[in-house]
Order: structure tokens, then sequence, then C-alpha cells
């Protein structure tokens, strides 16, 4: 590749043909995400600078990627993040890669927060995803910016001032209600994190993991994020061994994406998830519920009444999974649908 003018365009193409070759099946888009790592360009730029072309040493990290890429390493592991909601987030071998279904599972807990714990009322003003589900939410949130205007022109009407009227949300603000929520098995801390960027200011999560790289992963994204040291408490430990016993019955959300792999399921996962992701985050036991029983035993002590367990699980362990809620003596039990509509989360209520 060096003894040629190698541009953009030309080492695009290249790439495309021949992972689509090694039978990477969206070729073309790993051989943008390879090149937008690579040249520090966004994936419009590249278009945009299509005839540009790459220097020595661009030729030679982009060499090393599509190696490394061609014998199945994920690409997020190859360029060091990946997307994920409204985040990015760091990604290295070691550590469970993010997955839209967990967007999902991320949105269950939003759901239920802006509900039940911080309001519905201010959620128009909220960061919200520009996920295939919010569209429906657009006229809602309109309307009630609508309103919220017209209560403020109301109330200059009837003589508030307008230093009145902003003095009020002031104090509004400064009494809103926080969330607190326990994240468990974190990984690169993509659930937390989107949480407290999504809700600025009205959450706060603890986040653990077995694996010390894991947590040392979760907190270099919370500094690279520029989150509050006060919003994120990141420990290593078991499950929920790391939460004081002065903090039982605090939370108001116990989420986790647990391992949750049957064991003869392992043996069928594509090569890149087998041989290079860690089989600690993956692998839950004969029927893959194993640290969902856990957790759901432990969901009772550290929930306060009402709040929401929420689990992400494989698509066949579902209804076991929200019988044995409904045993533990849950109310509100539910299974939700990933974006492939698969069976994918369980979610259930402690009762009041």
């Amino acid at each position: 590749m060096a003894d040629e003018m190698w541009t953009i365009s030309r080492c695009l193409d290249w790439t495309r043909g021949y992972l689509e070759k090694k039978g990477d099946e969206r070729s073309r888009y790993t051989a943008e995400l390879l090149l937008t790592a690579v040249t520090g360009m966004s994936r419009v730029e590249l278009y945009m600078n299509f005839d540009r072309p790459l220097d020595q040493d661009e030729l030679s990290r982009m060499h090393d990627a599509v190696v490394r890429r061609a014998k199945g390493e994920p690409v997020q592991y190859i360029t060091g993040s990946t997307g994920f909601r409204m985040i990015d987030v760091l990604c290295e071998p070691g550590v469970l890669i993010p997955r839209p279904e967990t967007e999902v599972l991320v949105g269950e807990v939003l759901d239920y927060l802006d509900s039940q714990v911080l309001g519905g009322a201010s959620t128009a003003a909220r960061k919200r995803a520009a996920l295939p589900w919010n569209g429906e939410l657009d006229a809602a949130s309109d309307l009630e910016r609508a309103l919220a205007e017209s209560e403020a022109g109301d109330a200059v009407a009837a003589g508030e001032t307008c230093e009145d009227v902003a003095t009020a949300g002031e104090g509004e603000r400064a009494a809103a209600p926080h969330a607190r929520v326990l994240e468990v098995g974190c990984g690169t801390g993509c659930i937390s994190l989107s949480l407290i960027h999504e809700r600025e200011g009205a959450v706060t999560c603890v986040a653990t993991d077995i694996n010390p790289q894991a947590v040392a992963l979760t907190e270099r994204n919370g500094r690279a994020l520029a989150v509050p040291e006060d919003a994120l408490s990141v420990r290593e430990g078991d499950l929920v061994a790391p939460i004081a016993p002065e903090e039982y019955g605090t939370f108001d959300v116990l989420v986790s994406n647990p391992p949750y792999i049957p064991h003869d399921v392992m043996a069928e996962l594509p090569r890149e998830v087998v041989d290079f992701e860690p089989g600690l985050a993956l692998e839950g036991g004969a029927d893959g519920l194993m640290v969902f029983r856990r957790l759901l035993a432990a969901a009772p002590q550290m929930l306060r009444p009402g709040g929401l367990f929420a689990c992400e699980l494989f698509e066949e362990s579902l209804d076991e999974a929200a019988e044995l809620c409904r045993g533990a003596g849950m109310d509100d039990v539910r299974v939700v649908f990933d974006l492939t509509h698969r069976p994918r989360i369980v979610v259930a209520r402690t009762p009041l």
C-alpha cells in the first residue's frame, strides 16, 4: 500500500472489498469506522475529503487495523470506542462491548424515573436520545413546552414580575427530586453514564463490577464525559457486595446487564464474540439465569418500596425470569422487547 498514493476514497474501496471477502457483512461501514479512527475525521468528513492522501503513519495504522479486523477482532476494540445512545464510551479488550439492546434497557429505566421519581412535568427539557422509540414523544414534548410558556405568561398577567417567575423557577429547581440508581456489572459504564448524561443533575449512580479492568474503564469514561464526582461512584466487588449496609433500601432502581448466555449457547455465538469478549461477562450458567437469581434475591434489600428492578436477559429466558419475579413477590412484572422484537428485558417493582 505504501508504494502508491492511497487516497481516502481508494482506501475505503479496497478495505471494503478485502473485508467482504473475509466475511464482514458490514464491510463498508467497518471500513468507514476504521478510517475515522485512523484519521480523526468524522464519517461525513471522510466523504468530503475523498481525494485526500493518507500519510505514511495513517497507512501503517490502517493496515494494522484491517489485519486485526480480518482476524475477527471486534471493531470497537480496534477503534477503542463506540457510540451508545447520546454518548461515546471507550472500549478495550477484557470488557464487554455495549449492545443496542442495552440502549432499550436504559430507556425503560428513564421512563420509570420520569414517571415515578423525577416527575413528568419537566421531562420535555431533559436530554433524550434520538432513538426510534422516541419519535412519538415529540408532539407531547412540544405541548409541554407550550403549556409551560403559557403558565409563565399567565403569572405575569396576574401581576407577577418576570423576576418573580424566574425566582420561583430557581426555587423549583433547587427542590427538584433526585434519583439514586444502582448498576450491577457496569462494564464500560454505559448504563450509568447515559442515565447521568440524559438526566443531568437529577441522577446519582453507584456502579459495581467484579472485574477491576471494568471498574477502571468506567472511571475513565466518567472522566472523559466530565461526569461530576458526586454523580458516580464506581466500586469493585461481586454484585452488591460493595454496597454498605447503610445504603440498603436507598435506591430507586437496580439495573443490570448481567452474564446471561446459557452454557450450551456459548458455542453458538459468533467467533468475534467468543474469541475476543470476556466469558465472565457473557455466560450465565445452565439456563442463563444464574446471576439473575442472585440479583433478584438482592433487589428487595437494595430498593426502596416501589423501586424498579430491570435486567437484560437471553431471549429464551424471559418467561422464566418473569415467573421468578412474581414468585419473589415483585409487582408490575413485565417483559420488554428489543428493537428486533425479541423478548429481552424483565422489569418489576418492589411492593409498596
